[in-house]
């Protein structure tokens, strides 16, 4: 990216940050951890992986003093994706850990899937998208994406951009203003996950003059 602009990953030891950095560093995109208040402040895009348990997530950020920080970071205009429980986390609260509270960027709950269904939802997967989206740019409708997961939100009203369904219907994508998430892994998708990253990155860079 121009005038040496970082993609910044939030570290709180989720297994899949170093997965990401090598799909972006394929790109030719630098990056770099962020894992104290200051460093998310001066951070001019953000990535908020996530492998693992939602109130271990929170809990995590929460004592790192990182909470806050996201939040004025998304308030303030800072590019963000959210990938797998990072979407999740955007939300108020999740069925995985009610006593924690979300990021509460977004209303409303994360659900459990059904029981019905084999769980957790883990391998590849197609999207419907039912808006325009600057994310999912060039993405056909017979892409494959990689999910691991038995948590999802079922909703998130405009901001929903893409649905997958297993069981039942939820959201697989999700954009609003400079906020952007997923509840794949795009770092794990091959080609179409890689695109996805990609008009990430290109997104952010224009926001920024990059």
């Amino acid at each position: 990216m121009k005038d040496g602009m970082k993609i910044s990953l939030i570290e709180y030891d989720a297994g899949n940050l170093p997965s990401v950095e090598r799909a972006l560093a394929r790109q030719g995109v630098e990056t770099e951890r962020v894992a104290t208040p200051d460093s998310i402040a001066a951070a001019r895009v953000l990535i908020l992986p996530g492998v693992g348990h939602f109130g271990q997530l929170m809990r995590t950020l929460g004592s790192r003093g990182l909470l806050e920080p996201i939040r004025e970071a998304i308030s303030g205009g800072v590019p963000l994706l959210g990938i797998c429980l990072g979407l999740q986390a955007l939300f108020a609260s999740s069925a995985e850990a009610p006593d924690d509270t979300g990021l509460s960027i977004l209303p409303g709950t994360v659900s459990a899937l059904p029981v019905t269904t084999k769980l957790p939802h883990m391998g590849w997967n197609q999207l419907r998208q039912v808006r325009p989206s600057a994310l999912l740019e060039g993405i056909l409708a017979d892409d494959y994406f990689y999910f691991a997961h038995s948590y999802a939100a079922l909703e998130a009203g405009d901001s929903a951009t893409a649905i997958c369904e297993h069981g039942v219907p939820f959201v697989a994508a999700l954009e609003r203003q400079n906020l952007f998430a997923v509840q794949f892994h795009p770092e794990k998708s091959g080609d179409a996950g890689a695109r996805v990253l990609a008009n990430f990155v290109a997104w952010a860079s224009a926001r920024n003059g990059a």
